[in-house]
């Protein structure tokens, strides 16, 4: 009778919150207007999908990639592209980390030191962009500090924190982020073949052939830049990975072989050569990290049939456009005679910015405040830098610089260590982020990478299971 006594003094509580939903739900069922019934049945979706999410420690992690890479920023006017749903993903982020706090196991290391410095000097710019820029502009300066501190904060939580992955969790973790890749790229070609309607704020970027004026391949992004970047780290993937043995791999090499053409496509319809410099460094890393073992037969077979499948792809569906990239690779040659066109107009901002600090070169020394160039008229005009380390130069000054070199150097110096383990995890991540970031430092030379939020999560995760293997393989 015991066990039927507890069930009955258990029935009255559920009954108590059936009743309330039931009540709830009545209550938006008497709403006559459609928006109205809407907003009031929302709780009553998303109170269940809260509760599911925090369940686990990596769940909400997993909603954030994939709504950072397949779904477009929210139709409100904010900032330049809008609200984007991962930034409330993130924020849920906070929350379960804080619901568990006692399973953080922080250690000291140059790359968590390297990060936080870095973080505190942006956050430190951003307050002088009060002075020099005024109130406005300084808070969407300390907008774009918190959020760089979203892929800082999934650093420290999937290698410090309650994500900690296992062997099994991290390889598994990796397929999952290939396919939600691989969803974004068939997206962007797809979206480029139809040239539909872009996604809230985004830059205008076109393309001028004999047949029409396209806007270029972006995805769900705000600028074409942003999926070169992201098809370059999976493209670096999956070179990393077709060079391991069977055994090795997270993903079976027909998947890989199937996504490359996918993922080059992507990269050349953006138009972005900075990704396709980036995609090269990347692999002549990765040459020099695998030389000991490296068969030059196969890797030559892999970069011929990765880049053969993706050109014929793309002369198949589109040969004017694949004539029209190819026009403007070739047309880099001439760098050093017509700058000026070769560099898409960066050249005179670089000028103007190099004007500006020789006229006032004590704003070198803590610069103006973070991303407030493209806002504020400060040095005589709004200026897009178009260069990581030129606009860090003139917004957090030398201090700022020498912590971005140092968050560099220890990023590199992780990576390197952990590709040299003989444990499988550290050696596969660390491989991956090692090639991938020297492509990274290339491209930052055209691009403000940094400021690519939705996608530098995926790096610092990735960042994070190289630094986490590091720590765990033997020595």
């Amino acid at each position: 009778m015991a066990p039927i006594e507890g069930r009955a003094r258990e029935l009255p509580r559920n009954y108590w919150i059936a009743g309330l939903l039931g009540a709830y739900a009545c209550l938006a069922a008497t709403s006559t207007a459609p928006l109205a019934a809407a907003a009031w049945s929302v709780p009553l979706v998303a109170i269940p999908l809260l509760l599911w999410t925090l369940q686990t420690a990596s769940r909400w992690l997993w909603c954030f990639f994939f709504t950072a890479l397949l779904l477009p920023p929210l139709p409100f006017v904010l900032g330049n592209s809008g609200p984007h749903v991962a930034v409330a993903v993130a924020g849920l982020g906070l929350v379960c980390g804080a619901l568990r706090r006692r399973e953080w196991r922080l250690k000291r290391s140059l790359l968590a030191f390297a990060m936080v410095v870095f973080f505190l000097v942006l956050l430190s710019s951003a307050a002088l962009a009060v002075f020099y820029s005024g109130l406005i502009i300084a808070a969407g300066s300390l907008l774009r500090v918190l959020l760089f501190g979203i892929p800082v904060y999934i650093f420290f939580y999937s290698a410090y924190g309650p994500a900690v992955a296992t062997h099994e969790e991290a390889f598994r973790g990796a397929r999952r982020l290939y396919y939600i890749g691989l969803l974004s790229a068939m997206f962007a070609c797809v979206d480029f073949y139809y040239q539909f309607p872009a996604p809230a704020g985004y830059g205008p970027q076109f393309i001028w052939l004999d047949s029409g004026v396209y806007r270029r391949a972006q995805g769900l992004f705000y600028e074409a830049s942003t999926l070169g970047n992201v098809c370059a780290f999976f493209l670096v993937m999956i070179a990393v990975t077709l060079l391991r043995r069977r055994t090795e791999r997270p993903l079976s090499k027909w998947v890989l072989w199937l996504g490359a053409p996918v993922f080059f496509a992507a990269l050349v319809l953006s138009y972005s050569r900075a990704s396709l410099l980036n995609l090269f460094a990347a692999l002549v890393a990765l040459l020099y990290l695998e030389r000991a073992r490296i068969r030059f037969g196969r890797l030559l077979a892999i970069a011929a049939s990765c880049l053969a499948a993706g050109c014929l792809a793309l002369w198949i569906l589109f040969p004017e456009v694949a004539w029209g990239y190819w026009m403007r690779l070739s047309r880099s040659q001439f760098l050093f005679t017509q700058a000026g066109s070769v560099l898409s107009g960066r050249l005179a901002s670089w000028q103007a910015i190099a004007a500006f600090l020789a006229d006032h070169p004590w704003h070198a020394i803590l610069g103006i405040g973070y991303k407030t160039l493209p806002y504020s008229d400060f040095i005589g005009q709004t200026t897009v830098a178009d260069n990581m380390y030129l606009s860090l130069l003139v917004e957090t000054g030398i201090v700022g610089l020498a912590a971005f070199f140092l968050l560099n150097f220890a990023i590199l110096r992780t990576a390197w260590r952990a590709a040299q383990r003989n444990d499988l995890r550290a050696s596969f991540f660390g491989s991956w982020i090692f090639c991938f970031w020297i492509g990274q430092l290339f491209q930052m030379l055209s691009g403000d990478l940094f400021t690519y939020w939705r996608v530098l999560p995926l790096y610092f995760w990735v960042l994070a299971l190289a630094a986490q293997g590091l720590r765990q393989a033997p020595e």
